[in-house]
């Protein structure tokens, strides 16, 4: 229960699925969490319920897609916490799941301002905290489709395959900081997200059990598979590795 002791965790998206069960998992790790949603009920509640557990935990209300609020929330949850050690860029939104010749550019640009710019505007604000901590770690979540295609949703596509490379100049970038940058690779974990995306087709059940076979362990993966990946990464037993894809996905990218 100890390999986040004495660290601070800011997590975006922390209300739901992969976020909540990281955020869930790091508390019990040790580390003090700050927890970052538009979900402000869900969000409330999980700082509540962790807090109720005996551990550091508080809810600000974020969009990730507003540099300034990003900013701010990093500063105060900083400062209520004494230091920040770990940034986990989750928030995420799959956008309009249409031919890119039938994508108008809003649909696009939401796609990315949430799923890139979110990302970079993390990045960009914690760095001046981890280097005054002594160093950190940065956890972007990318997913399969940042590493392979697929004929549907081309905007998540395109930003998640952003979100690898954007991980790997960081990596570099601040590599002299202390500070290491991964990304990580889910397959499909049934979350809010994927469950909306299934919820769309004639046969949601029949689409789940077509989904789980495409990964060669036979099912989809849970939020809990991604949030210890995350506590791993964020832990020193992850101290020499950076710039890496950690991928979570029930073998499907090993074709």
């Amino acid at each position: 229960m100890d390999r986040l002791r004495g660290k601070v965790a800011a997590i975006t998206g922390a209300a739901l699925g992969i976020g909540r069960a990281t955020a869930i998992r790091m508390a019990g790790e040790g580390a003090a969490v700050a927890l970052f949603d538009t979900k402000v009920e869900e969000g409330t509640a999980l700082a509540a319920e962790l807090s109720g557990r005996g551990f550091k935990a508080r809810f600000w209300a974020l969009d990730v897609t507003r540099e300034a609020d990003v900013a701010r929330v990093l500063d105060e949850a900083a400062a209520h916490f004494g230091q920040l050690d770990i940034l986990v860029n989750n928030a995420g939104v799959a956008g309009a799941n249409k031919p890119t010749d039938q994508l108008t550019e809003a649909e696009w640009d939401w796609v990315q301002a949430v799923n890139v710019k979110g990302v970079f505007f993390g990045v960009k604000h914690a760095v001046g905290h981890m280097r005054r901590a002594g160093g950190g770690s940065i956890i972007n979540l990318s997913s399969i489709y940042g590493l392979v295609g697929g004929p549907d949703v081309p905007p998540y596509h395109a930003s998640k395959g952003a979100v690898r490379l954007m991980s790997k100049t960081d990596a570099l970038i601040y590599a002299p900081d202390r500070i290491r940058v991964n990304s990580i690779h889910p397959g499909y974990i049934w979350t809010p997200m994927v469950e909306g995306f299934l919820g769309g087709q004639d046969d949601p059940e029949v689409a789940r059990e077509q989904i789980a076979t495409l990964h060669p362990l036979g099912h989809l993966g849970e939020p809990d598979d991604i949030a210890w990946a995350c506590v791993y990464l964020a832990s020193d037993e992850a101290k020499f590795v950076t710039g890496a894809e950690l991928v979570v996905d029930g073998g499907y990218t090993a074709r």
